[in-house]
C-alpha cells in the first residue's frame, strides 16, 4: 500500500539511509457531497473521451473498480495525460477536494489543447484542400488556353516552317526530305515527345547554310600584307595560303587542299588561322580536338538518342552561316580512342576531299557538302596523328622561332597586346631591344612566344606599380635594371666557361616544344659486362645505346682499347633529366662518341653538339628536326654541330643568322665524328 509520509528525520548508516516519518491522512474535512459531485464531472470528462485524458484502457477499469475518494484521485491524478512536472503538485497535497479540482482543471487544460491541435489541423487540411483545387483548377484552365491557343499557334510554326525550307536553298532531294518530316509534324500530337524531336530537327536543318558563300579576297597583294602584318616569318605557310588561291582565281574552283600546321607550342598556330580567315575575307570557325574521345562529337548523335545533337561539325556550320568558312581543327594530334568509337576515323569523312561533298552525320541524316570548307588542322606532334587521316592532309612545319624572330615578334606584336590588356601607353613603358633580347636569352627556353608575352606582361604590372605608388611618369626597362624587375636569370646558355670531360658529350635532340640539347653521361666500373641504361629511355633510344656499344666493342682491337674491358666491367649510360621520357634512334653517335671517350679516357670537346643514327658498321643516318635542333644549339652557345651528310639539303631551312654562328659539320661515319670531337 502506497501512503503519505513526512519525513522527520535522517539517519547514514555505512550503506544506507534511514529516516524517521510519520504517516499524513487524507484530509476530507470539505462536505463528502462536495467531493462526489466533483468526482462525478471528472468521471464524466473521462467517459467521453478517456483516450485523450488517461495513459491506457487499463487504468479506466482501476477507476471504475475504487470507490474510495481518496486512493481514487490518486489513481487519476497519476495516469493522466500530462508531463511528469505537472504531477508533482498532487503528492504533497493531503486534502483530498484540493487534489481532485487539480485534477479537474488539468483535464479542462488538456480539452483545450486537443481542441486546438484539432482546430489547426481542420485550418491547415482546409488549406491544403483549397491549394489542390486550385492548382487542379488552375492546370485545367491552362490545358483548356493551350488546347484553344497552341492549335493556332502550331498552325503559324508550320507555316513558318513550310517557308523558312522553301527559302533554305536546300538541294532537291533534301528539300523533299524536310517536308516529309514537316507532315509527320503535323500529323504528330504536341503532347508526344517525338513531336519536340521533330521540330528541333527541322529548325536546325533551315538554319545550316546551303548555298550562303563568303567572297573571296582575290587582291594577292592584300592578302599577303593581311598575313605580314598579323604574323612575322611562317614564309612557307603564307605562300602555300597565296598559291591556294592563286589556283581558286585561275580555276575559278575551290582547291580542295587540307593544311595541317605541324610545329611546337606558341609558335602561333592558331592565330595564324585567324589571319588566314581575314586575308581571304572569310568566316573563321575553330574546333579543338584535344582530349575527344566521342566519334559522336563529330558525327553527332542519332535522333533515336533521347537529348540527341548534331556533331561540332555541323554546329560549327551552322555558326558560321557560309558553306566555305575557314574550319580550324585545333590539335588534331591529342584525339583518342575508347568503347564509344574512335573520332580519328570519323575525321576521314570530314577531311577527305573525295568524300566530304556528301559528309553524313548521324543527327542530320542527309549528306551535307563540306568541300567549299577550308580546313586548317593544327598538330604539336606528327607522329601522333594516324597514318589514314595524315595522308589526306598537306602538312606545313612550322618550326622554332630564332632568337631574332622573336625579338621582333615582342617588339611588333607582344609588346602591343600587353600594353592594350593593361591599359598604359608607349609613353609610360619602353622596353630597349637589348633587354627583350635578354629575356629571350636568359629567362626563356621555349619554342614560341607563350613565355615571353607573360614575361612582358609582368614587366608592364610591375611598371604600373611603380607608376602608381612611387609617381614615376615612365618606367624604361634596359639590361641595367631587368634583373631588379625580373630577378636573376633562369637559363644560362654559355658553355664555354663548362670544363671538358671525359665520357659526357652534349647531343641534340627534337621534341614537341621544339629543339633542345641532350647531354649524355658514360661511366664504367667492375662487374660482369652488364649495361645499365637510366634516364627513363624509350625502347628505340635503349636499341641505340646497344647498337652503340656493341660498335665500339666491334672496334676495340682498332682503338686500342682491351677487349677485357667490357667483359671484367659494368657499362652505364645516363641521360640528365631522369624524369623527362626520351626516345628516338638520332642519339645514336651521342652515344657512340660518350662511350668512345669513357674506354679511351680522352676529352670531348665542350662546344660541340651531334645529332644522327649510327649502325653497327659505323654509318651515320639522317635524322628528322635539323632546323630546331640547330637553332637549339645556338641558343644554348654551342659553336660547332656534327650532323648526318644526308641531311645536307635541309641546312638550307636553317635561319642564316644561325647558319653564321654555327660550323656544320657533314658526316657519313662515326670515325669523322670522333676526329672533330674528341680532344
Amino acid at each position: 500500500v502506497i501512503k503519505r509520509v513526512k519525513v522527520l528525520e535522517y539517519t547514514k548508516t555505512d550503506d544506507l539511509f534511514m529516516v524517521n516519518y510519520e504517516e499524513l491522512e487524507a484530509e476530507m474535512k470539505d462536505s463528502m457531497e462536495e467531493i462526489l459531485v466533483t468526482v462525478k464531472l471528472i468521471n464524466e470528462e473521462i467517459t467521453k473521451n478517456p483516450q485523450q485524458i488517461l495513459d491506457s484502457q487499463m487504468t479506466l477499469e482501476r477507476i471504475k473498480a475504487t470507490d474510495n475518494p481518496d486512493i481514487w484521485a490518486d489513481v487519476v491524478a497519476f495516469n493522466l495525460r500530462i508531463n511528469d512536472p505537472a504531477k508533482y503538485k498532487y503528492i504533497p497535497e493531503v486534502n483530498v477536494l484540493n487534489r481532485l479540482k487539480f485534477i479537474l482543471t488539468d483535464i479542462n487544460q488538456q480539452k483545450m489543447i486537443v481542441e486546438l491541435e484539432e482546430k489547426i489541423n481542420q485550418e491547415v487540411k482546409k488549406q491544403i484542400d483549397e491549394n489542390q483545387k486550385e492548382y487542379y483548377l488552375r492546370e485545367r484552365m491552362k490545358a483548356i488556353q493551350n488546347e484553344l491557343g497552341d492549335r493556332a499557334k502550331r498552325e503559324d510554326d508550320m507555316e513558318r516552317l513550310r517557308k523558312q525550307i522553301s527559302e533554305a536553298g536546300m538541294p532537291k532531294d533534301i528539300e523533299e526530305h524536310a517536308l516529309n518530316e514537316l507532315s509527320r509534324l503535323q500529323s504528330t500530337s504536341s503532347f508526344m515527345a517525338e513531336a519536340n524531336v521533330i521540330q528541333n530537327y527541322l529548325e536546325f536543318l533551315v538554319k545550316l547554310p546551303w548555298y550562303q558563300t563568303s567572297e573571296d579576297r582575290n587582291d594577292l597583294s592584300e592578302v599577303k600584307e593581311i598575313l605580314d602584318r598579323n604574323h612575322y616569318g611562317l614564309d612557307k605557310v603564307k605562300d602555300r595560303i597565296i598559291e591556294y588561291l592563286s589556283v581558286k582565281i585561275k580555276t575559278n574552283k575551290n582547291p580542295q587542299t587540307i593544311l595541317c600546321l605541324v610545329g611546337p607550342p606558341g609558335v602561333g598556330k592558331t592565330s595564324l588561322g585567324i589571319s588566314i580567315a581575314e586575308a581571304l575575307g572569310r568566316k573563321f570557325v575553330k574546333h579543338s580536338l584535344g582530349g575527344v574521345k566521342d566519334e559522336s562529337e563529330i558525327r553527332g548523335h542519332r535522333r533515336t538518342y533521347v537529348g540527341a545533337l548534331p556533331g561540332r561539325i555541323l554546329k560549327s556550320m551552322e555558326q558560321a552561316q557560309t558553306m566555305n568558312p575557314v574550319f580550324l581543327l585545333d590539335e588534331i594530334d591529342k584525339l583518342s580512342s575508347d568503347y564509344r568509337g574512335d573520332p580519328a576515323s570519323a575525321m576521314l569523312e570530314v577531311l577527305d576531299p573525295e568524300q566530304n561533298a556528301k559528309f553524313s552525320d548521324h543527327y542530320l541524316e542527309v549528306p551535307y557538302d563540306l568541300s567549299q570548307v577550308l580546313f586548317i588542322t593544327t598538330a604539336n606532334y606528327l607522329e601522333n596523328i594516324p597514318a589514314p587521316l595524315r595522308d589526306r592532309m598537306e602538312i606545313v612545319q612550322l618550326s622554332s622561332y630564332t632568337e631574332i624572330e622573336k625579338q621582333q615578334i615582342a617588339r611588333n606584336h607582344l609588346l602591343h597586346e600587353q600594353l592594350e590588356a593593361h591599359g598604359i601607353t608607349e609613353d609610360e613603358f619602353t622596353i630597349t631591344d637589348e633587354a627583350i633580347l635578354e629575356i629571350i636569352q636568359f629567362y626563356t627556353r621555349e619554342a614560341g612566344v607563350r613565355e615571353l608575352s607573360r614575361y612582358i606582361g609582368s614587366l608592364i604590372r610591375k611598371a604600373i606599380k611603380n607608376i602608381l605608388i612611387e609617381k614615376v611618369e615612365k618606367v624604361e626597362i634596359t639590361t641595367d635594371n631587368l634583373v631588379e624587375y625580373l630577378g636573376k636569370h633562369k637559363f644560362i646558355h654559355n658553355l664555354a666557361d663548362k670544363k671538358q670531360q671525359v665520357g659526357v658529350v652534349t647531343g641534340l635532340a627534337y621534341t614537341t616544344y621544339g629543339g633542345d640539347t641532350l647531354p649524355v653521361e658514360v661511366t664504367y666500373y667492375k662487374g660482369k659486362g652488364n649495361l645499365v641504361l637510366t634516364g627513363k629511355l624509350g625502347d628505340v633510344m635503349k636499341e641505340s645505346a646497344q647498337t652503340a656499344l656493341s660498335f665500339i666493342k666491334s672496334k676495340a682491337k682498332e682503338y686500342e682499347i682491351d677487349p677485357n674491358l667490357f667483359t671484367e666491367n659494368d657499362f652505364h649510360i645516363h641521360v640528365p633529366e631522369g624524369a623527362i621520357p626520351k626516345d628516338g634512334p638520332s642519339a645514336g653517335i651521342t652515344i657512340a662518341t660518350a662511350i668512345y671517350s669513357a674506354v679511351t679516357n680522352k676529352y670531348v670537346r665542350n662546344d660541340v653538339g651531334m645529332t644522327g643514327e649510327v649502325t653497327l658498321r659505323g654509318l651515320v643516318l639522317p635524322i628528322g628536326g635539323l632546323k630546331e635542333k640547330s637553332i637549339a644549339a645556338d641558343r644554348s652557345g654551342i659553336k660547332t654541330i656534327i650532323i648526318p651528310k644526308e641531311n645536307e639539303a635541309d641546312i638550307d631551312e636553317i635561319p642564316q643568322e644561325v647558319k653564321e654562328k654555327l660550323d656544320i659539320v657533314l658526316v657519313s661515319e662515326i670515325e669523322e665524328v670522333f676526329k672533330k670531337a674528341i680532344v
